[in-house]
């Protein structure tokens, strides 16, 4: 899909810290905390919610609420002063980009004129679902995150999820010193994101408030739980498997988080910028399925896809954004479409700030446009794959 009527507020988007899986989270309800946080988002913003005429929610993990948890966070945002329509959205790691997409068609098409994406997910403290079967009178238990994080969904696929990666790896040639050397490379770039006091991470991060006791709050700033990655630790890591390539320190973990997005006409971004100056448009969407069992190759034809979509090539993008669940998902997407590493996500990574689910791909794009921002404007991209041998992908223009 390609757009010309979409554009979001240069900065009219936050995503919180992003905290490792049972840490300081795992007590919160995300819809709640989600709902909360990007309320008091706009107040601080001093954006009248008002100005939205729907809402995305996207959440990919069931928690208390969970039924009619889109209605519950339009309330809680806009306080009830206006009722607006709401979905809830679960595309698993993609979500953050398929509202972004929707919300885009929404206003190409004059559906609405100012759509709010937010999205919210917690890892930590799974759900377990209990479930009579009535062909053996027993009943089925599923514990929501960990049993899915063991298996591609792709009926017949028969991996675990990093075992899709190990596939492509073998597919293509990629080696474990190259996923060693992503990883290095990875976490180095956060650490330029840390610089200067974060100063990049503040042009976009929101602090989270979370309720200590009946009167005190704390608010955590700052991601939580990120590991250091040192090359002579990585290179004595076992593998995941025997022969294969990945260890635990060139794949993501998984964490807590949410973040949000305004999509809205270039009159109405322009009005709600901070930097009435800078332009940030939504050119295209694209979104893949492939073979089963494939789910870190996606990346690369969702990336042609959107690129088709917005009549440009990949020599056009300057600045390169990733769901890296794997290090091979990054090196497959360098192979082909011949992207040097070193484009691909300055500002940081899930692969090191982590993976809540369906905030991840949302603020990799917020840092993509604060990238753009920064180095004076140009073409910029994301895309990431999604359990089910999925990729979806954005690309972003600022100027």
């Amino acid at each position: 899909m390609a757009y010309t009527k979409a554009f979001i507020p240069y900065g009219g988007y936050y995503s919180t810290p992003f905290v490792r899986w049972n840490g300081s989270l795992k007590g919160e309800n995300p819809i709640v905390l989600g709902a909360d946080t990007a309320k008091r988002w706009f107040g601080e913003k001093k954006i009248d919610p008002t100005v939205l005429d729907y809402l995305y929610f996207g959440s990919t993990v069931v928690n208390p609420l969970s039924f009619y948890g889109h209605a519950y966070a339009a309330a809680v945002i806009l306080d009830r002063k206006k009722e607006i329509p709401a979905i809830s959205l679960n595309q698993v790691c993609a979500t953050s980009t398929t509202t972004l997409g929707l919300a885009a068609n929404d206003v190409e098409l004059g559906n609405f004129d100012t759509v709010f994406c937010l999205s919210s997910d917690r890892t930590s403290s799974a759900p377990v679902i209990v479930a009579p079967n009535p062909k053996t009178g027993t009943v089925d238990v599923e514990n929501v995150v960990l049993d899915n994080f063991k298996k591609d969904p792709s009926p017949g696929a028969g991996l675990q999820m990093y075992q899709t990666a190990e596939l492509i790896a073998k597919e293509v040639g990629i080696t474990r010193e190259e996923c060693d050397e992503i990883a290095l490379l990875r976490y180095q770039q956060y650490l330029d994101a840390l610089a200067n006091d974060r100063e990049f991470q503040k042009r976009y991060m929101f602090p989270v408030e979370i309720k200590e006791g009946k009167k005190n709050f704390r608010y955590i700033s700052e991601d939580e739980g990120v590991k250091p990655t040192i090359a002579e630790e990585l290179s004595r890591l076992r593998p995941l498997e025997e022969g294969g390539v990945l260890t635990f320190g060139s794949q993501t973990h998984p964490a807590d988080g949410n973040c949000g997005i305004i999509v809205t006409n270039k009159e109405k971004a322009k009005e709600l910028s901070t930097d009435k100056n800078i332009n940030v448009q939504v050119l295209s969407y694209g979104i893949v399925r492939i073979g089963a069992g494939r789910m870190a190759a996606a990346p690369a034809p969702a990336l042609e896809e959107a690129l088709m979509n917005a009549g440009i090539s990949v020599r056009d993008l300057s600045q390169v954004k990733t769901h890296n669940p794997f290090a091979v998902n990054d090196a497959n997407l360098g192979r082909m479409l011949g992207i040097d590493q070193r484009m691909i996500n300055n500002g940081g990574s899930s692969m090191v700030y982590g993976h809540p689910q369906g905030p991840t791909a949302g603020r990799s794009i917020i840092e993509l446009i604060e990238l753009l921002a920064a180095q004076g404007g140009g073409y910029g991209a994301f895309t990431g794959c999604a359990a089910g041998d999925i990729g979806a992908a954005v690309v972003i223009k600022v100027d």
